[in-house]
């Protein structure tokens, strides 16, 4: 009989082949591609300072996100023209195929998320928009 224990993804053996979204970089700690979960992908996402992603959504997945270290921004609705900000303690729940662009706000600091996503990390990525077209965001 096999026996069922946890599965510990060591710090550097992150799972790196992942699906991205610009320069917004995510790794995954647990998910379907290197550990037998199957209902869950949780990892670490990260944008270097003044970076963000492309316009994007996460299919029929549910994203919960705990903002780490930083100060983040997701723009949505019609045109990107509505956004929520967050920084370090705060936690965030993004719907399934919600249209949205992740952004960190800072200049000079990393932005750093833990998400947890299921079933997995999908990532649908749609035409981008102009930087002038996100009310506040500044690039490095």
């Amino acid at each position: 009989m096999t026996q069922v224990r946890p599965v510990v993804t060591r710090s550097g053996t992150e799972d790196q082949g992942t699906a991205q979204s610009g320069d917004c970089v995510r790794v995954s700690g647990v998910s379907p591609q290197h550990t037998p979960a199957t209902r869950i992908w949780f990892g670490r996402v990260s944008n270097e300072p003044g970076h963000r992603s492309p316009p994007h959504h996460h299919a029929e997945a549910e994203t919960g996100g705990y903002v780490l270290k930083g100060r983040g921004r997701i723009y949505f609705g019609d045109g990107y023209k509505e956004y929520v900000d967050m920084t370090e303690g705060d936690f965030v729940f993004v719907p399934p195929f919600m249209p949205h662009v992740e952004v960190n706000m800072s200049t000079t600091e990393e932005l750093v998320w833990l998400t947890a996503r299921t079933p997995d990390n999908l990532v649908v990525n749609l035409p981008d928009v102009d930087d002038s077209e996100l009310e506040g965001y500044r690039r490095a």
